[in-house]
């Protein structure tokens, strides 16, 4: 932002923004306004055309946002388009056992009555995060988005970024942002490579139409093959993230809708009483994934791009967000001292922020997924009586919900509801 070079570098490009964010899903656009809320430029490249991004119909994908979560799409103006459509998660309960034979009698509660600042977190259906972002960024002057159109090249030097899209367009900036998954395109072109592995698991995601109301209360259910979590949303409805081993997640995915839920019926219980499907099925397979850099020259990643982990905890997007609010931060701290926002300099302060954060939270993933993902009997055993103990144990259960509801570790000011 300081070097006096760059405004006659950019001169010859079709366009120029302080920042370039590859990735219109919603860390991307999440960035995107909170970069362009403290004076910055933003552009915003995806790939689908955003009518297809914003006329989806409801197909069973939601997320669980935890409170610090929420907070920041509060202040990014977000929460007051999809409050209406959110439900409250009110108690979490996790329970350990076999399909068709019930659970464990050891078990955790969780309790939002616990903590003083309200829910644990919010279930939000993907469709109406997508449909407020878009609307967001639109109305937002200093966003401008590039839809339809795929990055093939990027590359950066002492004083600016530039990528090439399909057609042939040439756009610059002071700094590249990869919120493009855990394939991200960006990384790769940047020569990050990754680290981690599979886990045999595939997750069969999904919507649900139940009898009885679910009363804001989550479900976690712990079986050998991996875990099912059944997150509730608004009115008698409930979705659905259910591990499976790959081959068995295959086969169960194939069938009618009926076989379908007659599979899940055991799994699921029944609490809700009858169940029934809501929207489209959707599979994807489980592995852990994580950048051994979360920046380069002039290039930072976001989300899925740096850490992909095990849903075991439903903190993917709540992972993603806060890497969203600790970049904005050190960028516009960074840009208010005059500070060059692409440089090495200022990108470490946001690799060093969130690098241990996210290994710490993918390896919690990780080994919680291998504790209890099998039926060794000496390892039920255990995990049986520890959940016992963090069930009985008021401090403990407390600082669980805390954790839940993302109060916890050094939160960026948006995530703690303060303005940058």
């Amino acid at each position: 932002m300081d070097n006096p070079e760059r405004a006659r570098i950019l001169q010859g490009m079709t366009q120029a923004s302080d920042i370039l964010i590859v990735g219109g899903g919603l860390n991307g656009p999440a960035l995107a306004l909170a970069l362009a809320q403290t004076g910055h430029s933003v552009t915003v490249i995806d790939a689908l055309a955003e009518k297809v991004r914003k006329d989806a119909a409801f197909d069973g994908r939601a997320y669980a946002l935890a409170l610090a979560s929420q907070r920041l799409l509060d202040a990014i103006g977000i929460w007051d388009r999809v409050a209406q459509h959110a439900q409250p998660m009110l108690e979490i309960k996790v329970t350990d056992g076999h399909a068709g034979t019930g659970p464990s009698p050891f078990f955790m509660h969780f309790d939002h009555a616990e903590i003083e600042e309200g829910p644990m977190g919010y279930m939000v259906e993907d469709r109406h995060l997508r449909r407020a972002f878009l609307d967001a960024m639109a109305e937002e002057p200093r966003i401008t988005q590039v839809s339809g159109k795929s990055v093939v090249s990027q590359q950066a030097d002492t004083a600016n970024v530039t990528v090439t899209l399909d057609d042939g367009t040439t756009l610059g900036g002071s700094l590249l942002v990869g919120c493009d998954g855990r394939r991200s395109g960006t990384a790769s072109r940047a020569g990050i490579k990754r680290t981690g592995w599979d886990y045999g698991q595939t997750a069969l995601v999904c919507a649900i139409e139940h009898e009885l109301p679910h009363n804001g209360i989550a479900h976690q259910f712990f079986m050998p093959p991996g875990p099912l979590a059944i997150l509730p949303l608004t009115g008698n409805r409930s979705s659905i993230v259910w591990s499976e081993r790959a081959d068995t997640a295959q086969h169960i995915n194939a069938l009618p809708e009926d076989d379908y839920v007659q599979v899940l019926r055991p799994r699921f219980g029944d609490f809700l009483g009858e169940i029934s499907l809501a929207g489209d099925r959707f599979t994807y397979p489980l592995n852990l994934t994580i950048a051994n850099s979360f920046i380069s020259d002039r290039m930072a990643l976001v989300g899925d791009a740096a850490h992909g982990m095990h849903p075991i905890a439903g903190q993917g997007l709540n992972a993603g967000l806060r890497d969203v609010g600790a970049l904005a931060e050190v960028l516009t701290l960074a840009g208010r001292r005059g500070e060059d926002i692409g440089s090495l300099m200022v990108l470490e302060r946001y690799q060093e922020w969130r690098r241990f954060d996210t290994a710490s939270l993918a390896m919690a993933t990780d080994v919680f997924n291998k504790l209890f993902s099998n039926d060794n009997p000496l390892l039920r055993l255990g995990r049986d009586i520890g959940m016992g103990v963090v069930g009985a144990l008021p401090g403990l259960r407390r600082g669980f919900v805390r954790e839940a509801a993302g109060l916890t570790g050094d939160l960026p000011r948006l995530l703690q509801g303060r303005p940058i």
